[in-house]
Formats: C-alpha cells, structure tokens, sequence
C-alpha cells in the first residue's frame, strides 16, 4: 500500500455526483487528493462503536490540517501532526443509533452512515475461531435464523507483514442476514447471539483469525525479545523466495492445461496415468515443487500381494494426508477421512477388493489451506497381509493435480509477528469490550512446545492490553476440545500441558476459560458443534464483562489428599457432579512414586472425588483428563458445565 495521502472509500463504491465519486475519478487519472483524510478501514459504512466507552477515532491527513469529527451531536476537533496523523476522542455514547459519522478536513469530508453504537468484541485466533456457520453442525438453521441487523461482523483479511502496518489490507461491515451468515465465524455469531439476547444491544464482531496460526505469528516482536529489523528482513526474504516458488509451481501446473480437471474415474485400475508426474513420498507436496498449491490432488502406487495374502484382506497404511482423503484399492473405496492432516491412515482392505498379483492404490486429496498431500513418516505408508509384516509402500507414487488453487499466503501463519504486524496493529485503538480467543492447536504439536505457551499466552493478553491502553480488558478464551492428535505418547499429553498452560493464565485479572473437552470430536480437529461454545463464552462474559452473577464454569481443582491408599479430590466453585447423573466418574488416573499413571476408579463422595487403583496401593499424584482425546472424561457441575482437566504432580 502507498505510504502517501489517499482518499478511503468506506467500504461501498462512491455515490455517482459525490465528492468521493469526483476523487475516485481524478485518482483514476492519475491526479492525487493530496488534502483528502484516511480514516482506518474498520470505519465503515454499518459499523458497530462500543457504548460508554470514550472512542478514539484517528487517521492521517495533510500536516497541520484541523479535522472535525461529528456525530449524535458531538464535535471534536484535532490537527494533524507533521507525520499526518490526527487523533480525537469522543465522549462515550449511549447503546442505539443508526447515526452518522462525518470526519471533515475542510475539504473532502468523509461520512459513514448507518453507525450503530452496542458492544463490540474481538475475535482471535486460528482455524476454530475462524471456521464458518455454513460447515458447522445444522448450518441451514442457523443461516436461516441470522436474521438480525443489529449483530454485524467485520471480516480482516488474511495479510501479513514484516512491521506494523497502519491500515488493513480491506474488510467491511456486514449485518446477520441469512444471505450472508455463512460466512459468519460460527462461534463468534453464536456468542454474539446470546449477547444480544442478554443486553439488547448491537453487538459488532471483529474476526480477526487465522486457521493454523501460532501464538507467536499474533504477538508482537518487543514482546517475544525478537529485533524488529530482523523480523522485517525476514518478510522481505520469503516473498522473494514466495515469488520463485510460485513461479515454479506455475510452471509445473503448465503441464495440464485443462484445470479444473473431471477427475472422475481416477480411481480406477486402469486409469490412463501417462501424465501424471513421480512425487517423493511421505512429504508435503511443497517440498517437490508444489509450493503455494491448495486444492485437490490425486496419488496413485501399486503393490503386489500372492494369492493366498488376497484371502485374508490386508491393513493399507497411506500415511498423514492434508487435509482429507477418500482411499481406494483396485477401485473400491477403503477409507475416507475428513480434516485430519496429523492423522495417520490405516485402512483395513478386505479380501473383496485384492487380487493376486499387482493392487492398485488411488488417494483423493483435498487440501484447503498451509500444507498438502500424503506425508508422515515412513513406516506410516506400508501394506500388511494379516499374517504378515509391513512392506514400506513409499516409493514408485504418481501425482496428478485436479484443481488448483495458487497462492502462498497460508504459510506465513507460523511466524513471528507477522499476522500481528497486519491483522491486529492496524485495529488498535479501536474501542473494544473485549477478545475472545480460541487458538493452541498449533502450539501443542510437542510437550515442549506446549510448555512454553504458559508465557506466551499471558504475554499476549497483556501486550493487547497495553496497546489498546486497558488493563482490565476482558479476555475470554477457549481451552483445546478432545482430539486424537496421535501425539501423546504414554503419559506424556501435548494437549493436556497445552491445556495447563492455558488454565494459568486465568492467574490474570478479567479473564475467563471455556472448557471443551466434552464437545471435541477424536477423529476431527474442527468439532461442528460451534454453538456449544458460543454458548459458554457467552455464559463467561456475562460475569467478567457485564458483572452478572450466572452459572458459568464447572468444578475448579481445589487441592488433592493421600489417605487409604486413595486419593481425596477437592473442589472450588460448584460440587463435582457425573454427566450420567450417578456417583462413579471416567477420567481418573493416579501414579504412585515410580510416576507411573494407571486408570482409578473414581466416585463422588459428598463435595468431593476419591479415586484409587488397585495397581497404585499408595499414591502420590493424580490426573484427570490428561490426555490429548478426554472426551470420555465426565466430571461436570450441578449445571452440567464440564471440569477442566488437572493434575496435581508437576512432573
């Protein structure tokens, strides 16, 4: 974007006769509006401002200039400083409206209309946070349903940068419709549903996501110790480096000209693969030459069994697909499975679908964003006979596009700052009432990994708070749901430290934490039931936002006891309670002073839990929930709210 003045149309093509329309047309020819003011994009036509709050409003003009900001009968007025920058605040408005906003500089005056004055939210963080009403569960009720003008959303882009930048790449103000909720976050929109139920305010929605983003890409470089100079360099190399790779992977695709391909029948035995391409396997298709590609791609291989191994079926490993594939063997499906990209593949080929002699393998793949294609470790892409051991089937794939998707954007969700540097400096001061935040899925690949977030998340809160100078801003977030992440190992939980270390950020002032646990889905990272946790953000806001005294969090792990070879669990906040409604509870492990955890039994006893394990005759230690997939786990409150997962070692 030009560093210069320029004339921001708010969100809408100028009115024909209008100022707007006369400066677009001299930009057009290559004149300038060198007096014109720029306000930032999140003002807009339809634009949600948070009541009774003071509301900065700022943007740049010519030095000097004195611009006047009015609206519901205010005006203030400011001069721009020798950078260009001006900056008023407005005196906190009462919930209502549509009013009109209009920054006058004297000489091209700016007006946004249908400004509604509510409660406006932030919404952070990765692919769950960002995931839309119309792939959740019952989408068509909802988008139905969105029927309310008053809930607006404001979509920021995905964008990157190596500094901070001081505009958006774009976005606008969109109200609920049922011809635009789809789109919507489904979380965020059911949170902002049950908020406007509950204050009878607007309520604006600003999305600000990305799906497989680190902690570190939203948190800015002085707080990760990091040299802003380098973080910058480093942008500028990998759009250079961003350039070479897509011009190769253009060039590649070069080869089928007739994309999107009718890939049906690809499947099949004899397919006609003359023009399909050899790819190194298990990778990434990245890593050969498809760099920036999203999409749908195709793998083919074979392997050769006797006739007796036909009888008996085989198990066909085709390692970690991403994101989701349909397998199928000899042209008869195996297996299917959706949004799974750490997951690895095994599918049970049944006798039906072998033939003695050479078998044919055929992988659809579907890749919607970062990383795709059939990839893992070796040992993780083999054919077993059932009374036989792995064969690797990691040579001699075929790869064949379908269609194509190029960009290189998805990537860049990994690193330091650059999504904060694009998607939240440009935002700030805009007046909030507070952040709800779901993201840790990408910081949760390793114990050690998840370790770390314990200061990284409470280092981020409080950098967004001191940038949008509130100390006591609301920060809501929601821990990890289950999830069959295959990376737990024994007693070791990537997700449960992960978990952990967001539960100690609840050490801060004004936070708040939705358990998820129960609402998971073991063989999906993205669980469909967005509404669920809509929901209980909801039920979290209304007591650290709006200081309501509800019900909104189960049993909190309060301090444990070693007695009778068992051990005595105590509660803070409601008393534990089973979802099944009797007195025994799943979940439960104790360790003695080997550290060694073994399933207990556990049952309710007055307001508290007492587990024991016939392999444990004196315990030490004892966990609930610890594991990457707790699902199974059923400790609740008298609300149903479920209990988040704990442990009392610190092993």
């Amino acid at each position: 974007m030009k560093s210069g003045p320029f004339r921001l149309v708010p969100s809408r093509a100028p009115r024909p006769g209008s100022r707007a329309a006369a400066c677009a047309l001299a930009l057009a020819l290559a004149s300038t509006c060198a007096h014109a003011v720029e306000l930032p994009r999140i003002f807009a036509d339809g634009m949600v401002l948070q009541r009774e709050r003071p509301l900065p409003v700022w943007g740049w003009s010519e030095p000097g200039v004195s611009v006047h900001v009015r609206i519901a009968g205010q005006e203030v007025t400011a001069a721009a400083a020798a950078d260009g920058r001006w900056r008023v605040e407005l005196a906190a408005l009462r919930a209502g409206g549509p009013h009109r906003l209009v920054v006058d500089d004297g000489r091209d005056p700016v007006a946004f209309d249908d400004v509604l004055v509510g409660d406006v939210w932030l919404a952070s963080g990765q692919s769950n946070m960002e995931w839309p009403i119309a792939k959740s569960s019952d989408a068509q009720a909802v988008i139905a349903s969105a029927t309310d003008p008053a809930i607006r959303h404001f979509k920021v882009p995905r964008s990157w940068a190596g500094a901070p930048q001081r505009q958006l790449e774009d976005g606008r103000w969109v109200a609920s419709s049922p011809a635009a909720a789809g789109d919507f976050s489904a979380v965020a929109h059911a949170f902002a549903r049950e908020l406007r139920a509950a204050t009878g305010v607007p309520i604006g929605i600003v999305d600000s996501t990305w799906g497989g983003s680190t902690i570190e890409a939203w948190t800015d470089a002085a707080t990760q110790g990091l040299d802003p100079a380098g973080i910058d360099a480093r942008a500028h190399a990998l759009r250079e480096a961003d350039a070479r790779a897509l011009a190769q992977t253009r060039r590649n695709l070069a080869r089928w000209p007739a994309l999107p391909a009718d890939d049906a029948g690809w499947q099949a035995p004899d397919a006609d693969t003359s023009d399909w391409v050899e790819i190194a396997t298990p990778a990434l298709w990245e890593g050969a030459g498809w760099n920036g590609l999203d999409g749908v791609a195709w793998y083919r291989a074979t392997f050769t069994l006797d006739a007796d191994e036909t009888q008996a079926g085989v198990v066909l490993g085709v390692g970690r697909i991403d994101d989701s594939d349909v397998t199928w063997v000899n042209g008869h499906q195996v297996g299917a499975t959706s949004m799974q990209y750490a997951l690895p593949r095994r599918y049970a080929v049944p006798a039906s679908a072998l033939r003695a002699g050479v078998n044919h393998v055929a992988v659809r793949v579907e890749d919607f964003g970062g990383g795709g294609g059939l990839h893992g470790e070796p040992g993780e892409v083999f054919v077993q006979p059932q009374r036989g051991a792995p064969r690797a089937l990691d040579g001699g794939w075929r790869f064949r596009v379908a269609q194509a998707r190029v960009a290189l954007v998805d990537d860049k969700n990994q690193h330091p700052a650059l999504l904060y540097n694009a998607m939240i400096h440009p935002l700030q001061p805009y007046a909030l009432r507070g952040v709800i935040w779901y993201q840790g899925e990408s910081n949760a690949n390793t114990v050690a990994q998840a370790r770390r977030y314990r200061a990284q998340f409470p280092a981020l809160i409080g950098q967004w708070r001191r940038q949008w100078d509130a100390p006591a801003l609301p920060f809501l977030w929601v821990q990890l749901a289950s999830f069959s992440s295959g990376a737990d190992r024994g007693d070791e939980s990537p997700w449960a430290v992960l978990r952990e270390s967001q539960s100690a950020a609840l050490a801060l002032p004004a936070t708040a934490q939705v358990v998820a646990i129960d609402i998971g889905d073991a063989r999906d990272i993205h669980p469909r039931d967005k509404r669920s946790v809509g929901h209980r953000l909801a039920l979290a806001a209304r007591p650290v936002a709006y200081g309501e005294a509800v019900a909104w969090r189960g049993p909190a792990f309060a301090g444990v006891s070693f007695a009778d070879h068992a051990a005595t669990v105590t509660f803070a906040g409601e008393a534990p309670a089973a979802r099944s409604g009797g007195r025994e509870l799943r979940g439960f492990a104790v360790a003695g002073r080997d550290r060694v955890f073994h399933p207990a039994q556990a049952w309710i006893h007055g307001e508290t839990v007492v587990a024991r394990s016939p392999d444990v005759p004196e315990p030490v230690a004892v966990r609930y929930a610890w594991r990457d997939e707790a699902g199974h786990a059923d400790l609740v409150g008298a609300t149903g709210l479920p209990a988040s997962p704990f442990r009392s070692d610190d092993w």
